[in-house]
């Protein structure tokens, strides 16, 4: 009998000893090590191309940004991996404390009520028209920390900052985002402004709901969009041609180029971009301006023109528009009362884009503008 009970101790050992034999290779002094680590495949996207994310063995993410930006997401209550490759960024969840540049990233916060892991900012109070970030700042849930080329070090370590999220537009200040780095804090640099499609665009909300550990919430909202707007996809094309567009300060008319993503959401609604034709500056912005003359003649007959009001503010007559110039009143869709204005929020509220598509698939295909109730676009009188 005593034998028996030698034998079998010795073949639980040998049990115990492989199957532990997986948790001694990816462990060395206790800690996980990166070369154990499993991948378990990458989030399936539909539109985005400027991230990806590839999930590992422990509820471990590698997220990478644009070519060569890249973050390990370790989740809550998990060591980071021994041996992680140089140049990975190790982002420890839960992040609570983050610098909020990027303005297009406050909407998706919004939606995934995580407005909480947010300390910083670097808009002030009366530069946001999203009302949940004015709130929280004008109560001190949110502090300024200065914009993006001169941020307030000081108050950025004292509130323990332990992400900053930038727009691109830190790569024309290089040496901020060394030094934030020098301090011990990741920074991200936002792309979403990168993406080709603009549903693309909206898709980074799968992105954020990653670093945030909301995934769920994340993928049930994004799918929501795409359900809704399914049917307006699936139409034809109107045929209408649209022209999106505001009067500077100087007189000159500054339009959206052929590929930016409102001039594909206007294709997507239904409509047929007017300026598609024009040729277009080399320089990567999204943008250009055209003399008067120049937009006068490419632009004259189109069947709808959209005011874009972030700029200068809301217009609510033609008088107000005819006012920037008296050529406008030659245009067809002057005459025709078929001119629309954009509300100030629209490009903060990135996840409005799902709307402003229904919008305007609603002023292509309408019979009767005055019965509609829209989002981002009220028609001028």
């Amino acid at each position: 009998m005593k034998r028996r009970w030698f034998f079998l101790a010795l073949l639980l050992a040998a049990l115990c000893l492989g199957g532990c034999a997986g948790d001694a290779a990816t462990q060395a002094g206790g800690a996980v090590t990166w070369a154990s680590m499993t991948s378990e495949g990458t989030m399936e996207l539909s539109y985005a191309e400027q991230f990806s994310v590839e999930n590992y063995s422990g509820g471990y993410r590698m997220v990478t940004i644009g070519d060569s930006d890249t973050y390990l997401v370790v989740p809550e209550g998990a060591e980071a991996p021994t041996g992680i490759p140089e140049g990975v960024t190790v982002l420890r969840q839960p992040l609570q404390s983050i610098y909020l540049v990027a303005t297009s990233a406050m909407d998706l916060f919004r939606e995934l009520d995580a407005l909480d892991s947010i300390s910083l900012s670097g808009t002030d109070a009366d530069g946001w028209y999203i009302p949940e970030a004015r709130e929280a700042m004008e109560a001190g849930k949110i502090s300024y920390a200065g914009k993006y080329s001169a941020p307030d070090y000081e108050r950025i370590l004292d509130r323990g900052c332990d992400l900053a999220v930038e727009s691109t537009m830190i790569y024309h200040t290089p040496e901020v985002k060394e030094q934030l780095e020098r301090f011990g804090i990741p920074v991200l640099v936002e792309r979403s402004s990168y993406e080709s499609h603009p549903l693309g665009r909206m898709e980074w909300i799968r992105l954020y709901g990653v670093l945030l550990g909301k995934e769920d919430a994340a993928e049930a909202y994004f799918r929501q969009q795409l359900e809704a707007l399914t049917p307006i996809l699936e139409q034809e094309n109107t045929g209408k041609t649209v022209a999106f567009f505001y009067i500077t300060s100087n007189g000159a008319v500054n339009v959206r180029k052929p590929g930016d993503y409102i001039a594909k959401s206007i294709d997507l609604a239904g409509g047929v971009y007017a300026l598609s034709g024009i040729p277009s500056d080399d320089a990567a912005t999204s943008t250009m301006n055209m003399q008067m003359e120049a937009f006068y003649e490419a632009a004259r007959d189109a069947d709808v023109l959209i005011y874009n009001s972030t700029i200068d503010g809301e217009l609510q007559t033609l008088e107000e528009l005819l006012g920037k110039s008296s050529l406008l009143g030659d245009f067809r869709a002057v005459q025709e009362g078929n001119v629309w204005c954009t509300g100030k929020n629209l490009f903060q509220e990135s996840l409005g884009l799902g709307s402003l598509i229904q919008d305007m698939s609603a002023i292509f295909r309408a019979e009767d503008p005055e019965s509609l109730s829209l989002t981002y676009l009220h028609r001028l009188k």
